[in-house]
């Protein structure tokens, strides 16, 4: 039977108690975590978001039916307490923040009870993630969770803290958009009022914020919530959150100088983790160069080595054809792994394949400064010596290779380091190491349309030194882009925006966009460029990502109060639903019903 807490007033969360307040009398509300019985004595672990307190229940301290009462106490019930604090009588217990206290009860109501829950409410929980995300309202009772959650939620905080007093304004942008192609595929909304035409959920802010430079407000900031209809993996959802900003009258140095303060208070204030100012910046060609990768992991070295002009007189095949072809030969150095049984190399290669290769080329220096090769056989003994100096190789290393054109090199490499990095446990999770990758390319050519589309969006700024190249080699042309990139994850990225007429025209035409066109899906942006445009730049964070991060979780889904699963249902709500025929027939939408399948 449930009692009301009318009279009560909860004083204090469970873990603000402290033993500097032995003596005094509280109220506490809570879960019991656990109670254990030991006849004339009832201990209950009892829990909120902030922690745990252990209750004690004796005759004498309570009366009768409150010590029968205490008896019932099961896990998950509600209660509210009356009661002293008082050191405690048994062993102090060093794992809980009020170990050394525990409370005195006096009066116990118990608010509701609980059926047994199908799984324990408990840190680093084993159950199926299925089972857990089914009962989400359950497992958000858990503390790990509740932790990665109040941690998201001082972030946002310390977020609009630090931009206000930078001068941003925090502005809403629109839900309810126009869908855009370029970029993912956009979640549509049929409308009640315009049968027939269709609303698209922002998949960022990006044409608003511009807008809104337009418009004067000079420093834009919006915790924005986006939405894109992609194929999920383990760091996507199909509605996530930007920490999104938009600055005018600036240029790359001033979105990074700021960003960088930013992220030096964050990780102070929520980690006490000194982030050493300037980051590091490299180009996007050294990070594809030294990483293979646009988003670099700068917690380990085992860089790339480029042996093409080594190897290029030698008779083995696979380097050879690489090199006619174009392409290149690159290698990394695996230190210390020489001795790497050959079933692990076999396993290395499997892997290299799932990424495109081929195969990938070994050579091991053994102990005693002798070769064991995959291509020693085509090689001579001064190439290989050649090969083995240009990669750094000692008694012990392993060297890998990898032959191709230069995109599938460093696609195959880039991976194969953190592969390596994970095997060889080089990346400390409470190391954070940052670094800006700028200058991306452009343009990139798709193969599918045979044209190029824009790398990052087709309102991003060239290098002005490049602007002559867009007629002659437009996949040369670097771009005012650049990502912030934390232990080989981006966290963020931007760009320069344009914001000249002229260069726009040019930038549609080069990705194959007539003037109609393009007036007809970015109009409103562009009619407003007429009115006179300032100079602006932007950039966004994944707060998802960041957050994940820095709670050392290893997946968004950890992060986020009620993510969606792969299919990008919920198994808790069970949405996505059918919706009834009248709802349809308001919308003018039909479901065709041999597109419905059995289940």
């Amino acid at each position: 039977m449930a009692e009301s807490m009318r009279g009560l007033h909860r004083s204090h969360r469970c873990a603000e108690v402290t033993k500097e307040m032995t003596g005094s009398e509280v109220t506490l509300m809570g879960w019991v975590q656990k109670s254990r019985n030991k006849g004339g004595i009832v201990f209950v672990d009892l829990r909120d978001r902030s922690g745990l307190i252990q209750l004690i229940f004796e005759n004498g301290s309570i009366d009768e039916s409150g010590f029968e009462k205490a008896g019932k106490l099961r896990s998950e019930f509600v209660i509210a307490v009356v009661g002293t604090v008082e050191a405690r009588s048994g062993a102090v217990n060093p794992n809980m923040l009020t170990g050394e206290i525990e409370i005195r009860v006096r009066e116990l109501r118990i608010l509701s009870e609980a059926e047994t829950p199908p799984f324990p409410i408990e840190e680093n929980s084993k159950t199926k993630d299925e089972v857990r995300l089914k009962y989400r309202y359950l497992d958000l009772r858990r503390p790990d969770l509740q932790r990665n959650l109040m941690l998201r939620s001082q972030v946002a905080t310390l977020t609009r803290q630090f931009f206000a007093q930078e001068g941003f304004l925090e502005i809403e942008t629109p839900m309810l958009t126009k869908s855009t192609p370029e970029g993912a595929r956009d979640y549509l909304v049929p409308s009640r009022v315009h049968q027939g035409s269709f609303y698209a959920l922002p998949q960022s802010p990006q044409i608003f914020k511009q807008l809104l430079m337009c418009s004067g407000y000079d420093r834009y900031i919006q915790i924005a919530r986006c939405f894109r209809d992609e194929d999920l993996r383990a760091d996507r959802q199909p509605e996530f959150t930007q920490i999104d900003m938009e600055l005018s009258f600036v240029d790359v140095d001033d979105v990074l100088d700021v960003n960088e303060r930013f992220l030096a208070f964050l990780f102070k204030e929520v980690l006490g983790v000194e982030v050493s100012l300037p980051i590091q910046r490299i180009t996007w060609q050294e990070a594809m160069d030294r990483f293979g990768s646009d988003k670099p992991d700068m917690r380990f070295g085992m860089e790339l080595q480029d042996v093409s002009e080594v190897v290029k007189d030698c008779e083995f095949a696979v380097f050879k054809g690489a090199l006619e072809n174009g392409g290149s030969v690159r290698g990394i150095n695996a230190k210390g792994q020489g001795k790497m049984p050959r079933k692990k190399i076999d396993k290395l290669v499997e892997f290299a394949k799932g990424y495109g290769a081929k195969g990938l080329a070994y050579l091991a220096v053994n102990e005693d400064g002798t070769y064991k090769s995959s291509f020693a056989k085509f090689m001579t003994e001064e190439e290989m010596g050649g090969l083995v100096k240009a990669m750094k190789g000692e008694p012990g290393d392993l060297l890998l290779f990898a032959a191709d054109k230069n995109k599938l090199v460093y696609d195959v490499l880039g991976a194969l380091r953190l592969e390596l990095g994970r095997q060889m446990e080089l990346m400390d999770k409470n190391e954070f190491r940052f670094v800006w990758v700028t200058e991306f390319p452009l343009l990139e050519w798709s193969e599918e349309e045979e044209r190029y589309t824009a790398m990052h969006h087709p309102f991003t700024m060239l290098m002005d030194e490049d602007l002559p190249l867009l007629d002659t080699e437009p996949g040369k042309v670097r771009a005012k882009a650049y990502d912030i990139v934390l232990n080989g994850n981006e966290i963020g990225g931007g760009s320069v925006r344009i914001f000249q007429n002229d260069v726009q025209e040019r930038m549609f035409e080069v990705l194959g966009f007539t003037k109609e066109a393009a007036y007809e899906q970015f109009g409103f942006l562009l009619n407003a460029f007429k009115y006179g445009v300032p100079p602006h730049a932007g950039l966004a964070y994944g707060l998802d990502r960041l957050v994940m991060l820095m709670a050392g979780a290893d997946s968004i889904r950890e992060v986020i109060a009620f993510p969606k699963v792969k299919d990008a249902s919920c198994l808790m709500s069970e949405a996505p639903s059918a919706v009834s025929e009248a709802q349809l027939e308001e919308l003018a939408q039909k479901i065709a019903k041999e597109d419905i399948s059995e289940n």
